[in-house]
C-alpha cells in the first residue's frame, strides 16, 4: 500500500464520515420520541465503532487500488466512490429527513454495494476483505436496528382511516 494511495482513500473516507455526521442528531426529540429496540447499542457506541471502520475502509481501498490496475482499479474506484456517498447519505435521510424508511432503503443498497467491494477486495487483495468485514457485519447490523426502528413505530403504514 503506498502512502499517497492511503492519503486519497482516508480523504475520500473522511469526507463520507463528516458529510454523515452532519445530520445526526441522537439528542433530538424526534430520534428520543421513537421506539428502538432493547438491543440498540448507546448513542456515544456508533462514534467508537465507525471510528476504526472508517480507517478500515481507507486501508482496504488504498490496499485495492494500488493491487489492481486497468478496468479493474477504475471499477473497483467507481463502487468505492458510491459506496461511500450511500454510506454518508444513510445519516441526512434518517435523522435530518427523518425517512427512516428511506434510510432503510439506502442501507439495503450500502449492503449490496459492500457485497460488490467485497468481492472485489478479495480477488485483489485478502487483507483488504478482512478490512472491510467488519464494516459488512455493522451494516448489517444497522440494516436491523432500522428495520426494527420502522417496524415498532409504523412508519410508512398508512394512518388510521387512510387504508
Amino acid at each position: 500500500m503506498r502512502i499517497p494511495t492511503l492519503v486519497k482513500t482516508a480523504a475520500a473516507v473522511t469526507a463520507a464520515a463528516f458529510a454523515g455526521a452532519a445530520g445526526t442528531d441522537p439528542r433530538s426529540d424526534w430520534y428520543e420520541g421513537l421506539e428502538k429496540p432493547s438491543w440498540q447499542p448507546p448513542p456515544r457506541a456508533f462514534g467508537l465503532v465507525w471510528t476504526p471502520l472508517y480507517a478500515l475502509i481507507a486501508v482496504a481501498g488504498a490496499r485495492v487500488l494500488d493491487r489492481t490496475s486497468g478496468a479493474e482499479r477504475q471499477a473497483f474506484r467507481r463502487a468505492y466512490a458510491q459506496n461511500l456517498a450511500l454510506n454518508a447519505a444513510w445519516t441526512p435521510l434518517f435523522f435530518a429527513a427523518r425517512a427512516p424508511v428511506a434510510a432503510l432503503a439506502d442501507v439495503v443498497a450500502l449492503n449490496v454495494s459492500n457485497a460488490y467491494l467485497l468481492r472485489r477486495a478479495w480477488r485483489a487483495d485478502r487483507t483488504a476483505a478482512a478490512c472491510l468485514a467488519p464494516y459488512v457485519a455493522w451494516t448489517y447490523f444497522a440494516t436491523a436496528l432500522n428495520t426494527a426502528i420502522v417496524h415498532r413505530n409504523r412508519i410508512g403504514e398508512p394512518l388510521p382511516g387512510q387504508r
